[in-house]
């Protein structure tokens, strides 16, 4: 079923781009048959006008006998019965010039009544031009439109088609699965995409997977109980492996499931590939809680919110092997760069009306030294949000380099660094961990080397 749709669909346009025995795309002789039926309706519409008569001529070949007497243009009987004249009812009166009226031309009114037709010139036997061209110019306007829609372009192997958009439910109606292409403006200095492209990413398939499941409230990722006890859902804990950052034009998949932590908790995984080679390029987990909506305070998962998500909830081990290490308290002594004066745009809120989670990940590495950025890459980060972020807020970004520092980097190896995001007055926003290797690093790990397949 499905692998002649898409054998068709790989062909360049379906029904449209599919060749016949004789080498002719079908379109082209749909095209043909078109014009020529078409010209056949026309030729016989220009003869059926050839054999009409001119003004005044009767349209009927008449056979009945009339004498000396007149015929009667009104269609009654004439007055003679044994050699009058029978006339069709749509038979038309002769034509009269001031009152007199004129004989007919090629009508012989002896005992029998004859009437020929027009002579065929070449005029008489043209067809219908105004109908031809108007048939002529539609079918060429449709023509014109298909070539425009078929790609005659030959695809370079190392090509794919936009296979992205609207996912789909894989593996048991657990796993959510949906393709995105890495656009220009989704990547860096590196010519890679960012990790906030990544995060965005993320965020984008777990809102899909609650809106295909049927679960998607008034809210942002909120299933119907939860809208009606105004419960929303916040990131407690994340954490991202970058095995490799993919690169402008590529085409990832984007996996993603959920599953239960603990007993006020919910674990979502996400693994992303390359859709071409199925290289796993990123593995990410994040454990969510829920928060009221007005109150703001965290809250316990209601029966009524459980029963709806059990159903979905795969049974796996996170996809991310727990890091247990516990996150280092930074403070303006401890800290090796401090950046402050950062503020929210409207633009960094959701409509949860506090700031978004990827937001932060932008602001944790404003502190991070440009050297390490220049030199490295990020491979793992470890965020734990500890309070929300409003439009009003004034933060501070910190952080500290463990080892050796950034003196030398050309031997530092990977790097470590511990990050703090909080505001003007002391209050923790998010605390953080990152890892950095040296960049164009050949020993990317693999993991789960499972072929991708496409959407």
């Amino acid at each position: 079923m499905g692998g002649k749709g898409e054998e068709e669909a790989g062909g360049g346009g379906g029904e449209a781009g599919r060749l016949t025995k004789e080498g002719s795309p079908e379109w082209y002789r749909r095209l043909s048959a078109s014009l020529f039926f078409y010209l056949e309706a026309s030729i016989d519409r220009g003869k059926f006008r050839c054999n009409k008569s001119p003004v005044g001529i009767l349209t009927v070949p008449l056979s009945s006998k009339f004498g000396s007497g007149s015929v009667n243009p009104g269609g009654s009987k004439p007055k003679s019965s044994s050699r009058g004249l029978q006339v069709k009812t749509n038979a038309q009166a002769p034509p009269k010039i001031n009152g007199t009226s004129v004989g007919l031309e090629g009508v012989k009114l002896d005992n029998d009544l004859t009437i020929s037709p027009p002579p065929r010139t070449f005029i008489n036997l043209l067809p219908d031009w105004s109908m031809l061209l108007a048939a002529i110019t539609t079918i060429f306007l449709a023509a014109e439109k298909q070539w425009m829609m078929l790609d005659w372009k030959p695809r370079r192997p190392d090509i794919l088609i936009d296979p992205f958009g609207l996912g789909r439910i894989v593996q048991d109606g657990l796993v959510y699965r949906q393709n995105f292409s890495i656009r220009s403006y989704e990547i860096g200095a590196d010519r890679t995409a960012s990790i906030e492209t990544l995060m965005n990413h993320f965020q984008e398939t777990a809102l899909n997977h609650v809106k295909t499941a049927g679960l998607l409230g008034d809210g942002f990722g909120s299933t119907p109980e939860m809208c009606k006890k105004n419960l929303i859902w916040v990131v407690a804990k994340m954490q991202i492996m970058v095995d490799r950052y993919p690169t402008w034009g590529d085409v990832v998949q984007v996996d993603t499931w959920v599953c239960t932590s603990g007993k006020n908790g919910m674990r979502r995984d996400w693994l992303v590939r390359d859709c071409k080679t199925g290289e796993t390029l990123t593995r990410a987990s994040s454990v969510c809680v829920m928060m009221n909506k007005q109150t703001r305070k965290l809250s316990k998962i209601p029966g009524e919110v459980r029963s709806e998500i059990e159903p979905y909830f795969a049974n796996s081990p996170p996809i991310v092997e727990e890091d247990g290490r516990k996150l280092q308290k930074l403070d303006d002594d401890s800290a090796d760069h401090i950046r402050t004066g950062l503020t929210p745009r409207w633009s960094d809120l959701d409509i949860n009306q506090h700031v978004n989670n990827v937001k932060y990940i932008g602001w944790i590495l404003e502190s991070a030294p440009v050297p390490i950025l220049e030199s490295h890459e990020l491979c793992t980060i470890t965020l734990e949000y500890r309070r929300e972020c409003g439009r009003d807020s004034v933060l501070q970004s910190l952080t500290a380099v463990s080892g050796a520092g950034i003196s030398n980097l050309a031997d530092a190896g990977d790097i470590e660094c511990q990050h703090l995001l909080r505001l003007e007055n002391g209050a923790e926003i998010v605390k953080g961990r990152t890892e950095w290797r040296p960049k164009h690093a050949a020993n990317f790990g693999m993991v789960g080397q499972i072929p991708a397949e496409n959407t």
